[in-house]
C-alpha cells in the first residue's frame, strides 16, 4: 500500500511550540539572574556589615559589651580554654542574648509549649528529637519550663533532655558551663573554623547560614551585631 503523505504541522502549532520554548528559556534566565542577584546582595551586605569595624575603639564599648566582660568575662575565658572555643564569640553571644546582664527573666515560647503538649497528648509522636515517652508524664508547668529559654545563652529548656540534665542546671549557677557544653556539642566545629556567621545562625535557627537569600534569624541584624561584638571582644583581648 502506498504510504500516506506526512501531515505538516500547522504554522500556528509551530508558533505555539516556539513561543513556549522561548517562554521557558526566559523564565530560566530570569530565575537564574534573580537567584544570583539575591546571593550577591546578601553576600556583600553581610560582608560589609561584618568587616567594617574601623570605628571600634575601647572608648566606644557598648554597655552590653562592658556588662558581659564584667559579669562573665573571667569565667568564659576559663571555659573557652577548656572546650577549645573562641571566648570572643561566646561573649558576643551573651551580649546578644541577655545584654550581659546576670539577672533576667526567661523567654517563654508559646508555640513550642503547644507543640510539646501535643506530643504529650499523643497528637504527634515527637517534637524534634523529643519523643512522647520522654514527656508523657510531664506537668504543664514542666512543659512551660521546657518551652522557655534560660541562662546567659538563652538555651531552650528542652535542650536539657539532650544534655541529660535538668532544667535547673541550665538556668542556675551552672548555666554558663552547660550552655558552652551544648554550644561545643552542637556547633563547636564551626567555631574552631571561625565560621562565626554560621555559628550565630545555628544558635538562633538551628541551621547554618543559607547559601542563597537572607538569614532566617528573628532579627535581621542578629548576625551583623554579633560579628561587631566579636570585634569589640577581640580588641579587649589584645589590650589585656
Amino acid at each position: 500500500m502506498p504510504k500516506g503523505k506526512k501531515r505538516k504541522k500547522s504554522s500556528f502549532g509551530l508558533w505555539v511550540i516556539k513561543g513556549i520554548k522561548e517562554l521557558l528559556q526566559w523564565l530560566f534566565i530570569t530565575m537564574t539572574v534573580a537567584i544570583l542577584c539575591s546571593y550577591l546582595y546578601y553576600h556583600f551586605k553581610y560582608k560589609r556589615d561584618t568587616t567594617d569595624q574601623s570605628n571600634i575603639t575601647l572608648n566606644s564599648l557598648p554597655v552590653e559589651v562592658a556588662k558581659t566582660e564584667k559579669n562573665y568575662g573571667k569565667k568564659v575565658d576559663e571555659l573557652a580554654k577548656k572546650f577549645d572555643l573562641p571566648a570572643s564569640y561566646l561573649k558576643a553571644l551573651i551580649s546578644l542574648e541577655c545584654s550581659g546582664r546576670n539577672k533576667f527573666s526567661p523567654r517563654f515560647e508559646k508555640r513550642i509549649y503547644t507543640s510539646l503538649k501535643e506530643v504529650r497528648e499523643g497528637v504527634y509522636d515527637h517534637f524534634g528529637s523529643i519523643k512522647r515517652a520522654t514527656i508523657q508524664n510531664a506537668s504543664n508547668d514542666a512543659l512551660k519550663n521546657l518551652a522557655s529559654s534560660w541562662g546567659p545563652f538563652q538555651l531552650m529548656g528542652y535542650q536539657c533532655i539532650e544534655l541529660g540534665v535538668n532544667v535547673k542546671d541550665i538556668r542556675g549557677d551552672k548555666s554558663l558551663y552547660w550552655g558552652i557544653y551544648w554550644i561545643n556539642k552542637r556547633y563547636g566545629k564551626y567555631l574552631r573554623k571561625k565560621k562565626y556567621k554560621d555559628a550565630f545562625h545555628i544558635h538562633n535557627t538551628g541551621q547554618p547560614m543559607p547559601h542563597f537569600g537572607k538569614p532566617y534569624t528573628y532579627d535581621p541584624n542578629y548576625i551583623p551585631k554579633g560579628m561587631k561584638y566579636i570585634s569589640y571582644f577581640e580588641l579587649l583581648e589584645k589590650s589585656n
